[in-house]
């Protein structure tokens, strides 16, 4: 097995490196030099000769493979970019909405691209649109270097032109029929639940979290358990257990039953990365005993690894399958060397009451072996990709994993079995149902812990997690002696006295100063946040993703030991800039909102408005020009100066403090802003904050000469709306202003002392 492993290794390595480092014009000529050396290898005997020849010809496979890969999908896409042209495609998966339409995966047969994969976008679909159907319009290509469509092996869009039609076919192809089953599946569990819990356990039985509450959703981050609602190896081991059981103890038949329903459910779950390593390290468990063979984890982790890889080279790009692997690859090296230091005292065959509890005992060993197995390779990931660690997660783990695994098992029958037998699916959901609210209710009431999650933009908490990563690695390479078991504490203390002391620096950094202005990163949308002596406030609350705004704007005052807001300014009624606030609210007291008073009818300002007053907040309705004094800054905020869409009508603010000005103009355009300059008495700023989020119709040049920044901050992230505009980012550095961006920089802080 270990020769296996020297292949696969070499060659899932030479696909990632090919696809993320190396140009494609080097990959066949270093294809070639790795198979010339692995010829010459030949020439070395035993063991060490085998192993390098095998190196060789598995970084020889992988290059040329994705230089053929490369060929059959980058050139083709390449060819297609930026032309419109008629076109035919072929469904692959359930069209979804978009902000503007719907979008779905197909296969596109032209002459340059026959079954290129591609995503379509168009204004209207159907309502019956399923995979299958048959596309044929016009539509304008364009080549997508998205990380995440790549990872998918979609490097082409394209948005339809009106008049395009659709075909069904007399049958679904048999590659199509798992999204088939899925939406069955789905169907099943929509009937079989209630409402509130539907889009849950569709999450964690299928993968899909376009029903699960955002809230819910940012809760189970906070608490560390997202991957209850990522389909992966844990999901994957509960069906290959409940398969077990129902089909016996026959080795032959309950191995290929079992590894045929963790097929049918990779399809269901479609054929992501995650899943699809955790159904191939189950089927080579399965098979080992059958094949007389001995299993090996690692061996049989880069196998599946490498086979993902040759379906799809640009996988490894993907998030889900760096999380996924990374974190076995933990459990592998780590989980049982911990769990062996912790049960090593524990009898063998204990009797009575004894039995129970040294059962019980190795089980929450074993669980929290694994979570913290699984964390070792993740947390750096998680960290790098979203700037946040979840510090509850263990504990989490320890209390959900049993309650998950039963609810998945019975939310799987009753959706399987709902539509045929309605009354059974009720009466499996009903335990489901209340184990789910167990885990939402735990999740929940976890997540509301002040350092349950805690962002990583500080150094000290960056530091300290070095630290741990530092002491992870002496104790794997020093422990030595029988005694193992007692030397992992003083590491863990060091460790846990390293946390409180970047925590209690990382409070001191905001407290100490006259005022923190800081941009905080949210996509595309805004949300600043000032402290000052203790107070606090913040202006708008609003990002692409929904109500992750609030959620990043309340870890942002709680990493620094604040679970109070002082004062929500909200600019105006757009969810860019208000889409947050309502899980702000439901994360933290609020005193006073300030909004402006217009656009009576609109529903966010409704809903907003609503929740203030349930929650208690006094609200400010502002028409006139208002300033207030907050720590050891003053804000005025001008009223809105311009009439017509919610953008001309929002608030502007000014912050001052100690000879330091910050200003916010919301998303009004160049013509407010003259308004501005005229009515608003502005002073030399030293920090503006690109209005529009840099849009072109905005800061511009009178606003600029009028207060003469020294620092543009946009808040800004992936669009299609081309922000910031060249012609913005030209204006600030004819203005002289240092830019900073945080699609680039992320969180971006100013301090005064």
């Amino acid at each position: 097995m270990r020769k296996l492993f020297c292949f696969t290794t070499a060659c899932s390595a030479a696909m990632l490196a090919a696809v993320s480092l190396l140009p494609s014009g080097l990959l066949l000529p270093l294809a070639a030099l790795c198979a010339a050396l692995g010829g010459a290898a030949f020439a070395l005997h035993g063991r060490s000769g085998l192993r390098v020849r095998l190196v060789c010809f598995g970084l020889a496979v992988g290059l040329a493979w994705t230089a053929l890969y490369q060929s059959r999908t980058l050139m083709p896409a390449q060819m297609l970019d930026g032309v419109e042209r008629p076109i035919e495609a072929v469904i692959g998966d359930w069209p979804s909405e978009t902000r503007y339409g719907w979008s779905a995966e197909a296969a596109l047969h032209t002459e340059q691209g026959a079954g290129l994969r591609i995503r379509l976008y168009g204004d209207e679909a159907p309502a019956d649109l399923r995979p299958g159907d048959r596309i044929r319009g016009t539509a304008v290509l364009s080549r997508t270097d998205a990380p995440g469509n790549e990872a998918e092996g979609i490097f082409l869009t394209g948005t339809l032109r009106d008049g395009w039609t659709a075909e069904r076919p007399e049958r679904v192809p048999l590659r199509l029929l798992p999204a088939m089953w899925s939406r069955v599946l789905k169907d099943g569990i929509g009937r079989a639940f209630p409402e509130d819990l539907s889009g849950f356990f569709t999450a964690l039985v299928t993968g899909d979290k376009s029903g699960l509450d955002e809230g819910t959703y940012g809760a189970l981050k906070r608490a560390g358990a997202a991957h209850i609602a990522a389909v992966s190896g844990l999901h994957v081991s509960f069906l290959a257990g409940l398969a077990v059981r129902l089909l016996g103890t026959g080795r032959k038949r309950t191995a290929l039953g079992t590894i045929l329903l963790m097929g049918a459910f990779a399809g269901i779950a479609g054929f992501t990365p995650s899943v699809l390593r955790a159904v191939s390290l189950q089927t080579m468990l399965l098979l080992a005993p059958l094949c007389e063979r001995e299993n090996d984890g690692p061996t049989s982790l880069s196998l599946a690894l490498m086979l993902i890889l040759l379906n799809g080279p640009y996988a490894g790009l993907g998030i889900g399958l760096q999380l996924s692997f990374a974190s076995v690859a933990g459990i592998y090296a780590l989980s049982g060397r911990l769990y062996e230091n912790w049960t090593w005292w524990i009898p063998r065959k204990p009797k009575g009451l004894r039995r129970t509890g040294c059962r019980a005992f190795r089980f929450l060993a074993a669980s929290l072996a694994t979570t913290l197995g699984a964390m070792v390779f993740t947390v750096p990931l998680t960290a790098w990709y979203f700037g946040t660690l979840s510090l509850i997660g263990p504990v989490t783990d320890l209390l959900i994993l049993g309650p998950v695994s039963a609810a998945f098992a019975l939310a799987l029958l009753a959706g399987a079995l709902g539509l045929a037998v309605p009354a059974l699916g009720c009466l499996l959901a009903f335990p489901a149902a209340l184990l789910a609210q167990y885990v939402l209710w735990v999740t929940e009431e976890l997540s509301r812990l002040p350092l349950a999650s805690v962002p990583l933009e500080s150094v000290y908490l960056r530091g300290w997690l070095g630290l741990v990563y530092v002491l992870l690695i002496l104790l794997f390479f020093l422990r030595k002696g029988e005694h193992v078991h007692i030397r992992p504490v003083l590491p863990l203390c060091a460790g846990t006295v390293g946390l409180c002391a970047a925590l209690v620096c990382t409070a001191a950094e905001f407290r100490g100063d006259r005022l923190t202005v800081s941009v905080l990163d949210v996509g595309q949308g805004q949300s600043v946040a000032f402290l000052s002596q203790g107070r606090t406030a913040l202006v708008d609350c609003g990002g692409s993703d929904g109500t992750a705004a609030g959620d990043t704007a309340a870890d942002f005052f709680r990493s620094a030991g604040i679970g109070t807001l002082d004062v929500l300014i909200l600019t105006h009624y757009h969810a860019d800039h208000a889409g947050g606030v309502a899980e702000l609210l439901r994360r933290m007291e609020v005193g006073t909102l300030i909004v402006p008073d217009v656009e009576e009818g609109d529903a966010l300002r409704r809903e907003i408005l609503s929740l203030a007053e349930e929650k208690g907040t006094e609200v400010c309705l502002l028409s006139e020009d208002a300033s207030f004094r907050l720590g050891g800054a003053e804000f005025r905020i001008v009223r809105p100066l311009g009439a017509g869409t919610a953008n001309e009508e929002g608030l502007s603010v000014l912050c001052s403090a100690e000879g330091f000005d910050a200003l916010l103009t919301g998303d009004m355009d160049d013509a407010v802003e003259r308004r501005l300059v005229k009515y608003g008495a502005l002073p030399q700023v030293d920090l503006l904050v690109a209005g529009h989020h840099g849009s072109r119709y905005a800061t511009s040049w009178d606003l600029l000469e009028a207060v003469e920044p020294d620092y543009l901050a946009v808040s800004v992230g992936e669009n299609a709306y081309g922000q910031p505009a060249p012609e913005t980012l030209a204006r600030a550095a004819g203005a002289g202003c240092a830019v900073y961006r945080t699609d680039w920089q992320g969180r971006i802080d100013f301090h005064v002392k």
